[in-house]
Order: structure tokens, then C-alpha cells, then sequence
């Protein structure tokens, strides 16, 4: 059993978690998002997790955020989208007294309700997961994806943009890691990467990965992107 296999119901989570702002990054269920931690701030919400349930929400700063600013904003004033998606930290590195190297794996998406007033140096929220109840059910809608065009959408951008990837791993992943896997990795824009967060099940969220890449394949005539 996997450590995320625990959580087989909304009820199985926390109403209230510490939330990691950035833009330009998602999480979604079962796939894994690597984090260099370094800002003191986060430091301290790593050591409150991993003593206890090692549970993290990642959320964009809302889109009024200015784009000059950090790529995770400082205070509790700034804003954040509604829908984010909360992981457990499943890999735990310590590279030096000063940075932590952390893989989150994703389990639910939330709503958040409302933030949580606190005096600590990270931000609170009380969120709802109801409405994303069927995150939890692993491999959910794979029928539904016509995985064929996904994969001849997936060749052409990587040749297009001359990248080279495992292609026998590609085609043994299961359609849901591999759709999950790519919205989290692909090097869109922050209103993309929440619209992919945001897609009602897999097949929408396929659909939404397919046409980003064949608009941005259709626009730089095939060239000047890298996955990253």
C-alpha cells in the first residue's frame, strides 16, 4: 500500500491545512511535485508537518498578483486561487542546515473555505474536499481519454521541440499518471496550470493538456518551448 492509499474518503483528511503559494505550480492526485524548500517561513511548516500528518496544500497567488513579485509572495494578504490540491510529503532530504529537499505526492484537490487566522510564519486555511470526492478513486475516467491522440500530441510537441523522453515508459504509464504527471511538469502559464487543476475529470483535463500544446505548436510553428 501506498502512503497516500490511506486516504479513501474526504473525511480521511484534515479540514485544516498549511497552505505552499506558488505560481506557475499545480498538484494533482497521485502524481509528484519535487520543492527545493529554503525560506525560513517554509522550513517551519516542514518541521510542523513532518511531526505530524506531513500533509501540504499547494495553491497559485491569485491572478491580481503582480508578476513582478516572488514566486511565492510574502504575508498573509496576498490572494489565492479557490481550488488547490493537498500532497503528502513522501520524500524528505536535508541538503544543509538552510534547505530541504521534499517530494510531495498529490492526493485531493479542495476548496478553500476560509484562511485561518494564526501568528505562525506560514499561511492557514479550512477547506472543504467534497466536491473533488472522486480524486480519490485511482484510474477514474481512463476509459473515457482517447489516449491514442494524446500520445500522437505527445510525440509531436516532444519532436517539434526536438526533446528526448523514455517512450517505452511513457506507454506503459496508466493514461491518469501520465495525464496527471505532464499537467504538473508542463511549462504553461499560471492560468493554464489552474485550468488543468481545475478540469472536471480526466478526460477534460487530457483534453485541456492536448489543446495547450497543439496551440503552442500552431503558434511557434513547432519550435522555442522546453518541458521542464
Amino acid at each position: 500500500m501506498s502512503s497516500t492509499d490511506r486516504y479513501r474518503r474526504p473525511a480521511d483528511l484534515p479540514p485544516r491545512i498549511p497552505l505552499f503559494p506558488l505560481r506557475g505550480a499545480i498538484l494533482l492526485p497521485r502524481a509528484t511535485l519535487p520543492l527545493n524548500v529554503f525560506e525560513p517561513r517554509y522550513l517551519e511548516m516542514l518541521d510542523d508537518v513532518m511531526s505530524g500528518d506531513r500533509l501540504i496544500g499547494i495553491v497559485q497567488p491569485a491572478t491580481d498578483v503582480s508578476e513582478d513579485e516572488d514566486e511565492s509572495p510574502l504575508g498573509h494578504t496576498v490572494g489565492l486561487r479557490n481550488v488547490g490540491c493537498v500532497g503528502r510529503v513522501t520524500s524528505y532530504q536535508e541538503v544543509d542546515h538552510a534547505r530541504v529537499l521534499i517530494t510531495l505526492t498529490g492526493i485531493m484537490r479542495y476548496d478553500i473555505l476560509d484562511e485561518a487566522a494564526t501568528d505562525l510564519p506560514y499561511r492557514m486555511a479550512s477547506v472543504s474536499y467534497d466536491r473533488f470526492a472522486p480524486d480519490l478513486n485511482e484510474g477514474l475516467g481512463e476509459d473515457q481519454v482517447d489516449r491514442t491522440n494524446l500520445l500522437r500530441v505527445l510525440r509531436s510537441y516532444l519532436d517539434a521541440n526536438k526533446l528526448e523522453a523514455d517512450w517505452a515508459a511513457i506507454q506503459r504509464a496508466s493514461s491518469e499518471f501520465l495525464i496527471n504527471a505532464l499537467c504538473v511538469m508542463c511549462p504553461y502559464g499560471p492560468e493554464e496550470k489552474q485550468a488543468l487543476l481545475e478540469a472536471d475529470d480526466l478526460k477534460s483535463r487530457a483534453d485541456v493538456l492536448v489543446a495547450l500544446a497543439e496551440m503552442e505548436m500552431a503558434s511557434s510553428g513547432g519550435s522555442g518551448t522546453t518541458l521542464q
